[in-house]
């Protein structure tokens, strides 16, 4: 029996209440339950602007248009799995290390129980934290990281911790299996040709937006599925990587990206894939007062809550 589910809008309209992920109710648990949503409202490593730590509720107040229902992966969400909007994670504005101890904790709850988290940053420095909790649990885990930018550099101004290096660092913690992991989407400008290699020297398999551009979405998703196997994934996805036109509501905007369409159809493409966690990142609401880029977060994670639910539906047969 699902224990944990939101209200039916034709019960409770879906402007009405506390603005939680899809009107999931705000319980603080791990029991009963497959998946739980987890704000977390950190932006101290951006290089650029600053504002994703409203992310978070952003994205909550875009997800009540949500429905059950993915017609795309034919599965009712909530036919299959039990979830909960868990709130925030604390963290210490200005203070990274200290938010990276705080996140860690209050993550790793969930892996040791098998509950999927869900987390919304925040900036994509989150994600450090994040992959701590995972590798203890599971060990190194696959990296699916869809993002304009690789977020392998060394350092921005001689610091080592921002969100243009948590895989870098993730790398030398001992994470990340490399081997089954991938970078997709990435595109503009770079320092050198020096930074897709230091991705490619670290071990992951870079795909570019020109690439993909050029295979197409199908032959993409292959490379995606055959990168990491039947490794236990993590999927870290930065709103970025759609195109600004989409998606304006971003730090560090990347022209050349892609459009709803091709974002879902790649996304609903990751079923059959071991997802266990994810995030979405970058979401910065201040400069998007039309809301539509937080809409598409929350259309992204529509379709990863989709993907575990085809996957539990398949294995109650």
């Amino acid at each position: 029996m699902i224990k944990y589910k939101p209200p039916s809008a034709s019960a409770s309209p879906r402007f009405a209440g506390i603005k939680t992920f899809m009107r999931l109710p705000y319980i603080k648990t791990t029991e009963d339950i497959d998946f739980a949503v987890i704000g977390i409202p950190f932006d101290t490593g951006c290089c650029y602007k600053n504002g994703a730590r409203f992310g978070p509720t952003a994205i909550r107040e875009a997800s009540t248009l949500m429905r059950n229902y993915s017609m795309d992966l034919d599965v009712d969400i909530y036919d299959y799995l039990s979830g909960v909007d868990y709130g925030d994670v604390d963290i210490t504005p200005g203070y990274i290390m200290e938010s990276y101890r705080q996140i860690e904790e209050g993550i790793q709850p969930f892996f040791d129980s098998d509950v999927v988290p869900v987390a919304l940053g925040g900036d994509h420095s989150i994600t450090l934290a994040e992959l701590r909790a995972a590798a203890k649990r599971f060990g190194p885990v696959a990296l699916i990281h869809f993002d304009s930018h690789l977020d392998t550099w060394d350092d921005y101004w001689g610091q080592k911790y921002t969100h243009g290096t948590p895989f870098r660092r993730a790398c030398e913690e001992g994470l990340v299996d490399t081997a089954h992991s991938i970078q997709v989407g990435i595109r503009g400008s770079q320092y050198g040709p020096d930074d897709i290699q230091g991705s490619v020297d670290l071990g992951f398999e870079v795909l570019t937006a020109n690439q993909l551009h050029s295979i197409g979405i199908k032959k993409s998703i292959e490379r995606i599925r055959n990168r990491v196997g039947s490794a236990k994934v993590f999927l870290s996805f930065d709103i970025d990587f759609v195109d600004p036109s989409m998606a304006p509501g971003t730090g560090t905007i990347e022209v050349g990206g892609f459009n709803g369409y091709e974002t879902m159809t790649l996304v609903q493409g990751l079923k059959k894939i071991n997802i266990i966690g994810m995030d979405l990142v970058e979401v910065l609401p201040g400069i998007d007062p039309s809301g539509r880029t937080a809409y598409m977060a929350a259309n992204i994670i529509h379709e990863v809550l989709s993907i575990l639910a085809l996957k539990k539906k398949s294995e109650s047969k």
